[in-house]
């Protein structure tokens, strides 16, 4: 299920299957975002749906639903979709261990999209991807990234270290900072549980720990802010890293 206009809009225009659309009209003036998106779910070939009023604040996930919700078929692509070809850019993928707020996950895949990650393994034992608050925290990354939902923690960690990316998990208080961690290469970000951390018997399947310094009395942030914060800093890195174009001596510019 997805609910909101902007979301719903996300969907058609990441070209996912948009099963049906429902939507509810009651006050609101004619040839506004809503009648846009109904042409646009139309021109998908969409089936829409009028409902009567009251019937979307039966059903919807929210205390005060927006005026249009959707059916999209779940997306999930398998481990090896993930597996970058020889002289591909170098791989980012964000796996997510035990994670349970639908708000952080959300949070992982927008960041994981918006710092170019190539893709997210939501683990067995993590929250539902498909999650109706996932789905909206996620503001419709979850349709324009490749994602993995499922996996047994040890076999999918198994499986990207052995397609020679290294893999580094977060924790409080061990490892190294970081931004001084090299996370130009080959990486797979492993964030654990919110409470617990990862379990101990990944330590095997981990070859670096990254900690994010901090300076006030919070223990820890949240696996949401974390991810964002060690994505970006990939991102950081491999801009830096990144070639630049030297204009020859004498070019006309």
């Amino acid at each position: 299920m997805v609910e909101g206009v902007k979301v719903v809009r996300e969907a058609l225009a990441a070209g996912v299957d948009v099963e049906s659309v429902y939507v509810d009209h009651t006050g609101l003036p004619p040839g506004g975002a809503i009648d846009e998106l109904v042409a646009e779910a139309f021109t998908a070939g969409s089936r829409v749906f009028e409902l009567a009023p009251g019937v979307l604040s039966r059903v919807a996930d929210t205390v005060t639903p927006q005026p249009v919700m959707a059916v999209v078929r779940q997306m999930d692509v398998p481990l090896e979709a993930l597996q970058r070809r020889e002289g591909d850019c170098a791989a980012m993928v964000v796996v997510c261990v035990e994670i349970r707020d639908p708000g952080n996950a959300g949070t992982v895949l927008r960041s994981a999209e918006a710092a170019g990650a190539t893709g997210v393994v939501c683990c067995d034992g993590s929250v539902d991807l498909f999650n109706p608050k996932t789905v909206r925290a996620s503001a419709g990354s979850l349709f324009r990234i490749p994602v993995v939902a499922g996996g047994e923690p040890t076999a999918v960690l198994a499986e990207l270290g052995s397609w020679g990316l290294s893999r580094l998990a977060s924790a409080p208080r061990r490892g190294d900072s970081y931004t001084d961690t090299d996370l130009t290469g080959p990486v797979a970000l492993v964030l654990g549980n919110e409470a617990h951390g990862l379990p101990s018997d990944l330590d095997d399947l981990i070859d670096g720990w990254l900690t994010i310094p901090m300076a006030g009395r919070a223990e820890s942030l949240n696996a949401g802010m974390a991810g964002a914060v060690l994505c970006f800093e990939a991102a950081r890195q491999r801009r830096a890293a990144a070639p630049v174009d030297v204009m020859p001596i004498g070019a006309v510019l």
